[in-house]
């Protein structure tokens, strides 16, 4: 399974699954492109490599979240 991540206006990280049947009719990249802010940049991860630790303590630099902006 695949996570979308990126940062929110407070500097906190922000995580987004998308559900199995919305993968039978978009891909993850049109999904991240349509849940994320206008703008902001972020990552698709493999959920499995997700710290497992608090989401409050997660740390991302900016410049790791590669792979397009939310349109």
């Amino acid at each position: 399974m695949q996570a979308i991540i990126h940062l929110n206006d407070d500097g906190t990280v922000a995580v987004t699954s998308a559900a199995p049947n919305a993968l039978e009719t978009q891909s993850i990249l049109d999904i991240a492109r349509a849940a994320v802010p206008t703008g902001k940049p972020f990552k698709i991860v493999d959920a499995s490599d997700l710290p497992d630790t608090p989401q409050e303590a997660w740390v991302i630099n900016e410049a790791d979240l590669t792979d397009r902006v939310g349109a």
